[in-house]
C-alpha cells in the first residue's frame, strides 16, 4: 500500500465571472499520507473548497493533478470515487424522503445490506446529536445544522478509505461540534481513515489535524504540524495561536482575509 493517501501536484483552476476569470487556485501542490488528518485551513473564499471539489472529482483542474491512492481524478474517477466519501458545507438530499431512507439508499449504492446499515446508523446517530425519533421525517422539515448531521452520518456509514470534509461543523451548535470532532478523530483510530478537512476554524484545525496546510488568495502559503508552525514565529511573541501564524505568513488577520475575499468574490 502506497504510503500517500493523496498527491496533488501545481493544481491551477479558474472561473469566469461577470466577464472576468478568477484564479481560485494557484498551483497548490499538498501531499497527505495515509491515515493522516490534514487541514486545509483559510478564509471564505481562499480555495479550500475548490480543491476538495477536484479531489472528490466533481471538478477538474485545469492544470496539475490529483491522485487518491494512486488513482488520478481526471482520468481515473470512478476509482477514486469507490475510495472516498465527502460531506460539504450544502449537502444534497432527497427532500421529499426522509432522513432513514436517504441513508438507507446512499449505504445501498455502497453495497451495504439493510441490517448492516441499520446498525450503523443506530451507533451513529446519538454519537451526533442525531435523534433517532427524527430519521422518520422527510429532510425538508430539517432544519440547516440536522441535515448536516445527517450529511455526516450518512459520510460514516460506509466507512471509506478518504473522507472529504468540506467544512463538515458549520452549521451546528457547540455541543453537537464537539461530538462531530470526537468522531473524526475515533474514526481515524479505530479505521486507519484518511482524512481530508477543510475550515476556517482555527482551534478545530489545531485540536484536529496531524498536518494543516494554511491556504490564502488560492496558494498554499505555508504547511506543517501545528505545533511546529506556531513554533516558527515563536520568538516574535511570547504566547501564540494560530491567528498569530496565519498573519505571520499572509500578511493581513483572518477576519481581515474572510472579508476582502467575501467581498471581491
Amino acid at each position: 500500500m502506497s504510503a500517500k493517501a493523496l498527491s496533488a501536484i501545481d493544481v491551477r483552476k479558474s472561473f469566469r465571472k461577470n466577464k472576468k476569470v478568477v484564479e481560485a487556485l494557484k498551483g497548490v501542490s499538498i501531499q497527505i499520507r495515509n491515515g493522516e488528518i490534514y487541514g486545509l485551513l483559510g478564509p471564505n473564499g481562499s480555495g479550500k473548497s475548490t480543491f476538495i471539489r477536484i479531489a472528490s472529482t466533481l471538478l477538474f483542474p485545469d492544470a496539475g493533478s490529483v491522485e487518491v491512492f494512486g488513482f488520478d481524478v481526471a482520468r481515473q474517477p470512478r476509482e477514486v470515487q469507490r475510495l472516498i466519501n465527502r460531506v460539504s458545507v450544502e449537502a444534497s438530499f432527497f427532500r421529499k424522503l426522509t432522513a432513514m431512507e436517504n441513508l438507507l439508499f446512499s449505504a445501498g449504492l455502497h453495497g451495504m445490506s439493510k441490517k448492516e446499515t441499520l446498525n450503523r446508523i443506530l451507533d451513529i446517530a446519538p454519537r451526533i446529536g442525531l435523534d433517532s425519533k427524527r430519521l422518520r421525517d422527510p429532510i425538508e422539515d430539517f432544519s440547516r445544522g440536522m441535515q448536516q448531521k445527517v450529511a455526516i452520518a450518512r459520510a460514516f456509514i460506509c466507512e471509506p478509505r478518504m473522507l472529504l470534509l468540506d467544512e463538515p461543523t458549520t452549521g451546528l451548535d457547540p455541543r453537537a461540534k464537539r461530538e462531530v470532532q470526537s468522531m473524526i478523530s475515533q474514526m481515524r483510530k479505530d479505521s486507519g481513515t484518511t482524512i481530508l478537512l477543510t475550515t476556517h476554524d482555527m482551534e478545530e484545525a489545531e485540536r484536529l489535524c496531524d498536518y494543516v496546510g494554511i491556504i490564502h488568495n488560492g496558494e498554499v502559503v505555508v504547511s506543517g504540524k501545528p505545533a511546529e508552525l506556531k513554533m516558527s514565529i515563536a520568538s516574535r511573541k511570547a504566547s501564540v495561536t494560530f491567528e498569530d501564524v496565519f498573519l505571520a505568513y499572509t500578511g493581513v488577520s483572518f477576519e481581515e482575509a474572510n472579508y476582502e475575499e467575501v467581498v471581491t468574490a
